[in-house]
């Protein structure tokens, strides 16, 4: 069965760090394109981080960039998002999905409809003092 499953979110305090963590089941990350997304309550999902399976390239959306990073750990066939300065605005539900094709990572990540073939089921990240 494929399966995207995330880990990682919490309740944190502005300022504070959180890394994120996304495991395949079923296939290989490697062959796939990779991306965050997040939705607020009453908001749209929104592309946060994406990777490309090509060429390894990211994409950070703006209110993002500086403070989160994208990776791969190929050896543990997982993907994670490191969140660093925290910020209230930043509370949402996480969530991992793969491209089977080759999309780049600007395109997964800004394009409407997304393009994905997997979701995983989310994870929340809630920031608050």
């Amino acid at each position: 069965q494929l399966q995207l499953v995330e880990s990682g979110g919490g309740l944190v305090q502005p300022g504070e760090s959180l890394r994120l963590s996304c495991a395949a089941a079923g296939f290989t990350l490697d062959y796939h394109s990779i991306g965050w997304f997040r939705q607020a309550p009453g908001k749209e999902r929104e592309g946060v981080s994406c990777i490309s399976s090509s060429d390894g390239r990211t994409y950070y959306a703006d209110s993002v960039k500086g403070r989160f990073t994208i990776s791969r750990d190929s050896a543990k066939n997982t993907v994670y998002l490191q969140m660093n300065s925290l910020k209230p605005e930043d509370t949402a539900v996480y969530y991992c999905a793969a491209n089977s094709g080759r999309t780049t990572a600007q395109a997964m990540c800004v394009m409407r409809p997304i393009p994905v073939d997997y979701w995983g089921k989310g994870t929340l990240v809630t920031v608050s003092s």
